[in-house]
């Protein structure tokens, strides 16, 4: 009897636990390159797919972007509800603390993803090159957002250097290119801002204090230096 009641005990026990957890399902989204993404939810809207993400928030992308999306068949437990605490612990500092505010954030992120960039890093670019102007245009020629030399422009076949999209597909491509090629993104972004010449001839970052400086900034505010 004494060995029953303590089964029945033990079995309610576990019960109460388990009702105090929440589990959550998820979903599985197979990128056309061939990453995979688990995400909380996903929603059509249009021409493009929302995306909730398990850490929280959400992204939008191009449908054209997603293969398939398939079930998670492993669940997730739901985070537990804050409780209050004594003193509020320091929270790490955000990578994207020094990023401004952007409409062209979705427009990032899927060139970004696409690509295999950093959507941190081409955003801080932006924020350097151009300020998120799509009409800028510097007195050496470049262009956009992402301020494209009429050579790259050409080189990606880009006929409107000012639309936002093709701009930035461009500039991510371009850049994904200098960093294959060089390794490092330091530099990956003085061979965007110099040339490729330049970085060659003084074999690592060029002594021009705008580049220099340049660098320097974008690793900053991508949180990278």
């Amino acid at each position: 009897m004494n060995v029953l009641r303590m089964v029945r005990v033990a079995a309610a026990t576990c019960a109460c636990t388990l009702a105090g957890v929440s589990m959550a399902s998820a979903d599985i989204v197979v990128m056309t390159s061939g990453r995979t993404v688990s995400v909380k939810a996903h929603k059509a809207a249009g021409d493009t797919t929302v995306l909730t993400l398990r850490s929280g928030g959400e992204v939008t992308l191009d449908t054209t972007l997603i293969e398939k999306i398939l079930p998670d068949e492993v669940p997730y437990p739901e985070p537990p509800a804050p409780q209050a605490a004594a003193e509020t612990p320091r929270l790490p500092v955000s990578r994207a603390a020094q990023l401004r505010d952007t409409i062209y954030g979705e427009l990032i992120e899927a060139a970004a993803q696409t690509h295999g960039v950093d959507p941190v890093l081409v955003q801080a670019l932006i924020q350097v090159e151009s300020n998120y102007q799509p009409r800028a245009r510097s007195n050496k020629g470049a262009m956009g957002l992402m301020q494209l030399m009429p050579a790259t422009a050409r080189e990606y076949n880009v006929r409107n250097a000012y639309d936002p999209k093709s701009n930035i597909d461009a500039g991510v491509r371009k850049l994904k290119s200098l960093i294959d090629k060089y390794r490092v993104f330091d530099l990956a972004l003085a061979a965007y801002n110099a040339g490729e010449g330049a970085v060659e001839r003084f074999k690592g970052i060029p002594p021009y204090r705008e580049t220099q400086t340049y660098v320097s900034r974008i690793l900053s505010i991508a949180g990278l230096r």
